[in-house]
């Protein structure tokens, strides 16, 4: 079953920066390819069957292996006491039924993107209606929480209605009224406000009407959660940071989401999307601002693909999901290079005669996360988003923590 690796772009990076990485977690470890290795070959060492360790990993006949590539591998063993935690994940109303159906059995709580409202505090419903996957939580115990983000009637991102929701108390409560009532007739259990470039005149109101909001919700039972840049220091310049105090918002809401992703992104320079020594740096910070048992740390699902050279205001990164991102690698012959650093893997791989570099994450960059969560004592974790399946993310993630369902 499945072809044997060989050496194509080898010369481009050197066999032996690739070590095969045999660390135990529970009942799954990591394998990573090497040269000559075949799904056939692994399977046989680890004593697991072929089949399994393509399922698992997303790996689509004809089996093709790229070197370097992770692979999460069944291991026999005792499983030891887990720690609970709690999972959140991000989705469009439009996600595909399959990819919906087997991650929700691993999510406390799914955040269904995006609710948006006007000047006056009308409540401005996603353009896909979220009755289904609203259905589809409740019916495998995950929790629906309606997310709040400031988009307008065009749908797009406006910051003025950040200022205006805060400074205008009528309109924030008719807000809040209209979102308590849609809560109940839809059946969500809880929010999540996700409100992005505040102005640094709005810090404290942003942070007194979350804490309105959670007065409210209170309530009647709803939670609620605020999503927060990722900041290093209290007094971080830059408009995606000035306007979120960690401290005040921490205070305000029921709990917080770090959103330690996007250093690499779609307008920047290629490198790795939630490099773990960045990622670190919030944490570290935020644990002094914000109870820990409060924090989310935010992960993404998802990497990019970059065309080369990077051109500064005109090159634009495409979005991948990480499975696809293997088979691009696999594909075209690609070496995975793992950077250890940012603990994140990356490849080059050229087409119709132009290069590329990306981005993704992987089991390994996962149980580097996973383990900044156990290190730093962190409630759980949100993810952004889960439009794609990671089958071998979710198998790892029930490996390390047990699920708050």
């Amino acid at each position: 079953m499945g072809n044997d690796v060989r050496g194509a772009g080898a010369g481009r990076h050197p066999v032996n920066e690739i070590a095969a990485v045999g660390k135990d977690c529970e009942f799954m470890q990591i394998y990573v390819v090497r040269e000559g290795d075949s799904l056939d070959s692994i399977a046989a060492a680890f004593a697991v069957s072929a089949e399994e360790i393509a399922y698992d990993n997303q790996i689509p006949e004809p089996y093709r292996l790229a070197l370097g590539q992770a692979l999460l591998i069944p291991a026999e063993g005792e499983g030891q006491q887990k720690r609970a935690v709690r999972v959140n994940g991000y989705a469009y109303p439009y996600i595909r039924d399959d990819v919906l159906s087997e991650t929700l059995p691993y999510l406390t709580n799914i955040s269904v993107f995006s609710y948006g409202f006007t000047t006056g505090g009308d409540l401005i419903p996603p353009r896909v209606d979220d009755s289904r996957i609203i259905s589809a939580a409740w019916s495998q115990g995950t929790e629906p929480l309606l997310v709040l983000t400031p988009l307008d009637e065009t749908g797009m991102f406006n910051n003025y209605l950040i200022s205006e929701i805060t400074h205008n108390m009528e309109a924030q409560q008719h807000l809040i009224d209209q979102m308590l009532l849609t809560m109940e007739n839809k059946g969500y259990a809880g929010i999540d406000m996700d409100f992005e470039y505040i102005l640094p005149q709005d810090r404290v109101p942003y942070a007194d009407f979350v804490a309105n909001v959670r007065n409210q919700a209170a309530q009647k039972g709803y939670p609620v959660s605020v999503a927060l840049a990722p900041k290093t220091s209290a007094d971080q310049k830059g408009l995606l940071y000035e306007g979120k105090d960690y401290r005040l918002l921490g205070a305000a809401a029921d709990s917080v989401l770090l959103m330690t992703y996007e250093w690499g992104y779609t307008y920047g320079p290629p490198m790795a999307v939630a490099p773990i020594h960045k990622v670190r740096e919030v944490v570290e910070y935020a644990v002094t601002e914000i109870p820990t048992e409060k924090i989310d740390l935010g992960i993404p699902n998802y990497g990019y693909d970059w065309t080369l050279p990077f051109v500064q205001g005109t090159s634009r990164a495409r979005t991948v999901g990480n499975a696809e991102a293997v088979q691009l690698a696999v594909e075209n012959n690609a070496v995975i290079q793992f950077d250890e650093i940012a603990m994140s893997p990356f490849f080059r791989y050229e087409k119709d005669g132009v290069q590329h570099e990306v981005w993704f994450e992987d089991v390994r960059s996962m149980r580097e996360k996973f383990g900044l969560i156990t290190e730093y004592g962190l409630r759980g974790m949100g993810y952004w988003q889960v439009m794609k399946l990671f089958r071998a993310n979710w198998l790892l993630l029930t490996d390390t923590f047990t699920v708050v369902k």
